[in-house]
């Protein structure tokens, strides 16, 4: 199919999504539990503003001419890279699929897509959609199973050619070792984290008690780039952590649905005893429990919005990644401290500065080992800016032009040339 062809279904997909877009925030809160609200008003509009991003690319991706030491031309192809094996989470369920979905399409590759078993409606629905804008039988398929049996079927299959997934560091590792022993193809990795939330001696504390709250307890707490450690300056400790517990007592808990909530259930009840597992770790560790720890009411995965302090490193509730609404907040004295103390992390994902200080957030963005630095601020999603981690936190990027990369291979070709009037 003609590259402008892609773009324009891309583009009549996206106008379809938005003319469904309430009723796919709905499919998104009754799969997940976040709240209608965050799905209605910013989920939804971003997977459309994702599409029409990737369509804009789709007839723009071309190779070069390149001058070789000789009578040569030689240019290079950028051929669409085959059949795409891509898995997604039961986090952000339509997000991921257009992180993965898009950029697969408008290279011009086929895709099977993998649902979490937790949350499959949505990629469905969205599906269909996407061939009342034209996408041809075939090109997009959609496999709603387990990931020890489908997943790992897809990961096995001789017949694809990449894969994609988002989820745990453990399962990345096993999809890389799958993909090495069946066909070795290649595989983008996007997983977990336990990212820094560093706040100097300098920063407007209320506003980084607000933006600490925000990057650790969104859609409840199930965020790979959460900012689960937070890191704050030893002169402004007590101070952050007194504002922390009271903003975690103002949230507001309860059905996803109603106008207002800010934190629905968990995803399921496995995750609601792993979290609660956690919590009672962090007590039985020493540190100080300052609001929260328990379930919210008698009925649901709802778990209180939890603050520990005096958290210290060698805690599991400071190394693991919970993923739920569970804020450590540790003390710390000096750059180089936090700067070592942060980095020291199996993982790599994204972190965030707080300080107004231009020479500190200068040193804070280059020394910190992560894909993503925010910088007074957090969780900011375009569709442009690639995301991505180091270490453990996964290969690759997504997003951006960045993500083009994963699903294209790049062929040279080299012709002679016989009596070139210039080299």
């Amino acid at each position: 199919m003609a590259a402008y062809e892609r773009q324009r279904i891309l583009l009549r997909f996206a106008d379809l999504v938005e003319k469904h877009n309430d009723e796919l925030a709905a499919l998104e809160t009754w799969d997940n539990g976040k709240p209608y609200e965050q799905a209605v008003n910013v989920e939804v509009p971003m997977f459309a503003r994702l599409m029409r991003y990737y369509a804009g690319w789709a007839d723009k991706i071309h190779g070069m001419t390149i001058p070789a030491d000789g009578p040569f031309h030689v240019q290079t192809l950028h051929e669409p890279i085959g059949v795409c094996g891509q898995i997604i989470p039961w986090n952000f369920p339509l997000l991921m699929y257009a992180w993965k979905v898009g950029p697969a399409l408008a290279c011009g590759n086929t895709v099977v897509i993998k649902t979490a078993e937790q949350t499959p409606l949505s990629a469905l629905y969205v599906t269909r959609l996407l061939h009342e804008a034209g996408l041809p039988p075939g090109a997009l398929n959609v496999i709603s199973g387990f990931g020890p049996t489908a997943g790992a079927a897809l990961c096995r299959h001789m017949d694809v050619d990449k894969l994609a997934f988002t989820g745990s560091t453990e399962t990345g590792k096993l999809i890389l070792e799958l993909s090495a022993k069946s066909n070795l193809k290649p595989v983008t990795l996007e997983l977990g984290g336990k990212s820094p939330f560093i706040v100097c001696e300098d920063a407007d504390i209320d506003s980084a008690v607000e933006m600490a709250h925000f990057a650790l307890f969104f859609n409840q707490g199930q965020c790979c780039c959460a900012g689960s450690r937070t890191y704050v300056h030893e002169k402004v400790y007590d101070e952050f952590v007194e504002k922390a517990k009271a903003r975690a007592l103002k949230r507001s808990v309860g059905d996803p649905f109603k106008q207002g909530i800010e934190q629905g259930p968990q995803v399921d009840s496995e995750q609601f005893q792993k979290i609660l597992r956690y919590i009672r770790s962090g007590v039985d560790s020493g540190a100080t429990l300052e609001t929260g720890g328990d379930q919210f009411g008698e009925k649901g995965y709802y778990i209180k919005p939890t603050v520990f302090s005096n958290v210290q490193d060698d805690m599991l509730i400071a190394q693991d990644e919970i993923f739920g609404p569970v804020q450590s907040i540790l003390k710390y004295k000096t750059l180089d401290e936090v700067i070592k103390r942060a980095n020291k992390s199996a993982y790599g994902l994204a972190a965030g500065i707080f300080t107004h200080n231009l020479d500190t957030a200068n040193t804070l963005m280059r020394a910190l080992r992560v894909g993503t630095v925010w910088i007074n601020s957090f969780d900011t999603f375009d569709a442009a800016i690639p995301f991505g981690g180091y270490k453990q936190s996964g290969q690759g990027r997504e997003k951006g032009e960045y993500s083009l990369k994963n699903y294209l291979q790049v062929k040279a070709v080299v012709t002679p040339v016989k009596n070139p009037a210039w080299l």
